[in-house]
């Protein structure tokens, strides 16, 4: 148990005793948002008036004493607020001990909480391999990534899957435009202008006689090799590259076998001499083509294929991180999905807002058929790895970006990511100043520390407002993770710099007096590092020693 789980189940505990043991809601433990509220509030003695029989604020008072009672000297004082809130105020002890239950878990502070772990594949970036990696790619990648590793951090397994679209139409499009410029002609309608398609075509030899698919394939080779190249520079992996066009290969081919499976499901029927998959059945808003009348699948059949071969490697979830112009394929991807035997909570399909380049006031439009675009690989040189990522984390996945330029190259505190990593530099060099002996003989004092022992004097607020700060971090990554959300881990990230950064201007760590209370900072700036470490971490951003 984490130091706060510890303290809600005290709550509960309490709550259970004042009910007889009654079932009931569980009550909420939170740090009040105010100051001169305690160190945590709870709205337990109003979730008892109903079974208890009696006013919350005089249940309120009789669950402060059950809790006094419980946690002795760990609880200073509580009172009761407002309608029957409890505000504890937690001993300087309580808040010791809690340290050196943070230093104590190491590398595994906020690790695995999962209730459930689950076998989880979470399918992203995916761009068509038509083109470079645009700008808004990096949001997708930078999510995906981060996303994966919070759930695996949380204690499922999880993996990272690129789906390739390297059959249809699209890829058809880019051979026909490398063929085009090859022979100093414009590119077909609905073709590819990018200069990226003259370098192909440049590259690829025989490119102007080549035959028009092989020609197509070696372009989408090519392109698939920048990808990976960008995608490795912007710390991003996956396990697997998965091919569309290999569920067309065999007999049957995975398509042919998704469609045998539909059909037996009873949810498929023909009409008009191409096969239609029921999709209205379980909520699309139309029924949608799987096979045209001329015997070509659709690019639905893919999906169905796809979610078919998932199903059968055993994941059980499905995350889909798609872009914003996907909405129309949530409801038939989930029929599909449904109609395959799958269970509809066990797939989930994310979609992406847009990003908007934000450069002495103006937005950037994109087209890569157009060739109007700003690459990740420029996103990269302009403001680097760690600035891409963490402002396109910093939001919501279902908010817009709007990631100014002229901030993210800004070395100052305005720049929310250069603050995080300054944080850590400082922490560094502070730890430097004091030497490894003093650090250790810290660490080892504050381990220790069960109680006033490990204290001389009373505790500064800055020094009790970073230690409840770091004891939130497990909360946070439970919720990034349940939520979908890296950008609570961003947020968090912020925040925890800020409270270090508080608690630095207020205290003097190396060089205070006596020397437990030097111990005590020096331990407690341990944990803030390893923390803020760990929290850009599974953003996919550095934690320089030095900026």
């Amino acid at each position: 148990m984490t130091p706060l789980q510890d303290l809600r189940a005290a709550v509960e505990a309490a709550s259970a005793a004042l009910r007889d043991g009654e079932a009931a809601t569980a009550p909420t433990v939170e740090r009040p948002r105010r100051d001169g509220f305690g160190d945590y509030s709870t709205n337990a003695a109003m979730l008892l008036a109903g079974s208890v029989g009696a006013p919350p604020r005089e249940i309120a008072e009789r669950l402060g004493t059950e809790l006094a009672q419980r946690l002795g000297p760990r609880l200073e004082r509580y009172e009761v607020a407002g309608p029957g809130f409890l505000n504890l105020f937690l001993a300087d002890a309580w808040h010791a001990a809690a340290l050196a239950e943070v230093l104590a878990a190491g590398d595994a502070f906020g690790a695995g909480g999962a209730q459930q772990p689950e076998r989880i594949l979470v399918e992203f970036v995916s761009a068509n391999p038509t083109g470079p990696l645009v700008a808004a790619s990096g949001r997708h990648a930078a999510y995906g990534d981060a996303l994966a590793a919070i759930l695996a951090f949380h204690g499922h397994d999880v993996q990272r899957e690129y789906y390739l679209n390297d059959a249809g139409a699209q890829v058809r499009k880019l051979g026909e435009s490398v063929q085009a410029r090859a022979l100093g002609r414009p590119v077909p309608e609905g073709g590819y202008e990018g200069e990226y398609v003259a370098e192909l075509a440049a590259e690829i030899p025989d490119s102007a006689t080549a035959d028009p698919d092989r020609l197509a394939q070696e372009a989408v080779a090519r392109m698939l090799e920048r990808i990976r190249v960008t995608l490795a520079r912007f710390g991003v992996r996956h396990d697997r590259v998965f091919s569309e066009a290999s569920l067309y290969e065999g007999e049957p081919s995975a398509v042919r076998r998704a469609f045998a499976a539909l059909e037996a499901s009873g949810h498929t029927y023909r009409s008009e001499g191409a096969l239609w998959l029921r999709t209205t059945t379980f909520g699309d808003d139309k029924d949608r083509v799987l096979e045209r009348a001329n015997g070509e699948p659709t690019y639905f059949a893919s999906d169905c294929a796809y979610l078919l071969d998932k199903q059968s490697r055993g994941f059980e979830r499905q995350i889909d991180v798609f872009g914003a112009d996907h909405h129309g394929y949530v409801a038939r991807l989930r029929g599909a999905f449904q109609a395959l035997g799958g269970d509809p909570g066990a797939i989930e399909i994310l979609i992406m807002q847009f990003v908007h380049l934000i450069n002495a006031g103006d937005r950037s439009a994109m087209s890569k058929r157009r060739g109007i675009f700003t690459t990740l690989d420029e996103l990269i040189d302009d403001i680097g790895v760690d600035a891409t990522r963490f402002f396109m984390l910093q939001r919501s996945h279902d908010s817009t970006v709007d990631l100014d330029l002229a901030l993210a190259r800004e070395q100052s505190n305005e720049n929310p990511v250069y603050y995080v990593q300054y944080a850590h530099a400082r922490i560094h060099s502070m730890l430097e100043k004091a030497g490894e002996e003093r650090v250790a003989a810290a660490l080892a004092a504050a381990g220790a520390a069960t109680g006033d022992d490990g204290l001389a004097g009373s505790l500064e607020p800055a020094e009790r407002a970073l230690v409840k700060k770091l004891l939130a971090f497990p909360d946070e990554v439970a919720e990034a993770a349940e939520r979908r959300a890296p950008h609570r881990v961003a947020v968090y990230a912020l925040e925890l710099a800020q409270d270090f950064t508080a608690f630095y201007r207020d205290c003097r760590v190396v060089g205070a007096e006596p020397a437990a209370v030097e111990s005590f900072r020096i331990a407690l700036s341990v944990a803030a590092q390893r923390t803020i470490a760990r929290a850009l971490g599974l953003l996919g951003v550095r934690a320089p020693d030095a900026m």
